[in-house]
């Protein structure tokens, strides 16, 4: 990263005394040490380029005397500053104590990333990470010709970035008596669990990252949750919890050394084995009910549907809805990937051996390209589980987890109403849904019409004049037959006719959202 000095401070990690850990929390507001100063004070070129990890804009934005400068320098930038400008804006004495700070010379130094983030109701959060490691990959720091050693390297902890934001924005936040976050990493995940969790239990096979953790969620006033080290569902034997979310290392990447496997996104396994298995597993430690939400990638093997593949993970009894986000083919994916880990800054021999290794990987398994998204599971217990599995690459609108928590809603609601029930039951347009009609200028009719989500998926889905005139009047007030019917006198069909072919596009658009169930069905 452009701007960040070389420099490692020791390898000693805070020990979050509470009072003095309330102290330093206290002087990060006092100096609005905020997602909302740092925009204030950077401006949204500079705020951008620090989460692209180009520090230059921000320090030239960051030169002045004031505390919220010198915290910039000292935590986002690693900029060195002198012990007389650093009592200004923190209480130093308890900053070296507990290991935020380091001496070096008249100036101190941070020994981690302390980062402001925004907590989803307007709540102040600082994530604590790896120098060098807020956002983005290793790339750099932890590169060839970085100053850390390859044991270190491998062991590296990284704060937020876009995937820790997609999950947690995803995740379903209704109130739970258990959490588990599985893999923590940093402990964003942890942290927003902590807000409608009764207990939090975070797992990492990593114990710097149950260190950084730990750090995370006290310094930002939340509950420490029960931090256990070890891989996958081994800390937490036969437990079982009402949530359980992970952004676990799921890179496929080529088998490697130990020590040469980074630990924050090589899982350890051939393939995507290690998202499979998480997958396959999760069942066994969610509650009756209970919710599994995780990221992952997965492979498109060669003369296999990825959609089949995927759905064989599914674990029995539960509910499944399985969304790939983003596809790269191999070349791509690899150039990704290595560049992530400074494989790019080793000369273009071994840059070259490198890149042969993945590609010979990828081609012995039949791997044709890779897919990125989200799984979530519910543990339902049914007999006949819904397991939708998609290709959405559309922009939605975060945070989604009513909206996925909706999408199991109307799984429910489908499975228990047959067709004859289904013209029952009352329905109602959900918000902001738009209709578009496409066709040449001065048509009478339009060669087709389209249904327009502006919230959550932001879906778009073709419909004919029937169906778009039903749920144009779909109000709650009438059930799906009488609409129908009134429908069909319009029209001059006949009723029985229209009620038998209907149904279909109604499930459709039950199922995709632009139709809601209401409560007591009338007749």
């Amino acid at each position: 990263m452009g701007g960040v000095s070389t420099h490692q401070p020791p390898s000693r990690r805070p020990i979050p005394d509470p009072e003095r850990t309330i102290r330093l929390r206290e002087a990060l507001l006092a100096a609005a040490f905020t997602a909302d100063g740092l925009l204030d004070l950077l401006g949204g070129p500079a705020y951008a380029a620090l989460a692209r990890g180009e520090t230059v804009p921000a320090l030239r934005a960051a030169r002045g005397a004031s505390p919220l400068e010198i915290l910039v320098r000292l935590f986002l930038l690693q900029r060195p500053v002198s012990g007389e400008r650093a009592a200004e804006a923190l209480p130093v004495t308890d900053c070296l104590a507990d290991g935020w700070l380091v001496r070096d010379g008249a100036e101190v130094r941070a020994s981690v990333d302390v980062r402001p983030y925004g907590g989803p109701e307007g709540q102040d959060w600082w994530i604590v990470s790896d120098l060098g490691c807020a956002v983005g990959g290793a790339g750099g720091i932890g590169g060839p010709g970085g100053a850390r050693g390859a044991e270190e390297r491998s062991q590296l902890v990284l704060g937020v970035g876009g995937a820790s934001t997609t999950l947690a924005g995803l995740t379903v936040r209704t109130p739970v008596k258990r959490a588990l976050d599985l893999g923590t990493g940093s402990g964003i995940q942890a942290l927003h669990a902590s807000r409608h969790a009764a207990r939090v239990t975070a797992t990492d096979p990593n114990p710097r990252a149950l260190d950084m953790a730990r750090l995370t969620l006290a310094l930002s006033g939340a509950p420490e949750p029960d931090l256990r080290e070890g891989s996958l569902f081994e800390p937490v034997g036969g437990e079982t919890y009402d949530l359980i979310v992970s952004n676990p290392p799921f890179v496929i990447s080529p088998r490697s050394a130990e020590g040469d496997r980074l630990v924050y996104r090589d899982g350890g396994m051939s393939g995507d084995d290690l998202c499979r298995t998480l997958v396959q597993q999760s069942a066994a430690h969610l509650a009756d009910g209970g919710w599994c939400q995780l990221l992952a990638n997965w492979q498109h093997v060669r003369g296999e549907d990825w959609r089949e593949r995927l759905a064989s993970w599914v674990p029995p009894g539960c509910d499944a809805w399985i969304v790939q986000r983003e596809v790269q083919d191999v070349a791509q994916y690899a150039e990704l990937w290595l560049r992530d880990a400074g494989e790019h800054l080793a000369g273009p021999e071994a840059y070259a051996a490198r890149y042969d290794a993945w590609l010979d990987e990828f081609e012995a398994s039949g791997t044709t390209a890779v897919g990125f998204g989200w799984i979530t599971l519910r543990k339902s217990g049914a007999d006949r589980p819904s397991v939708t599995v998609e290709e959405w690459p559309h922009p939605v609108e975060q945070p989604l987890g009513e909206a996925v928590a909706a999408h199991f809603d109307r799984q429910d609601f489908l499975r228990a109403h047959d067709d004859a029930a289904l013209l029952t039951a009352r329905f109602r347009l959900a918000d902001e849904v738009v209709q578009e009609q496409v066709g040449l200028p001065g048509m009478e009719d339009p060669e087709h019409v389209v249904l327009r989500q502006n919230r959550g998926m932001r879906r778009a889905t073709k419909v004919d004049t029937v169906s778009a005139g039903f749920a144009g009047v779909c109000d709650g007030t009438l059930s799906a037959g009488r609409i129908l019917d009134a429908i069909a006198q319009l029209l001059g069909e006949d009723p029985v006719v229209l009620r038998d072919r209907t149904p279909q596009s109604i499930r459709l658009l039950v199922e995709q959202g632009f139709l809601q169930p209401v409560a007591d069905e009338v007749p």
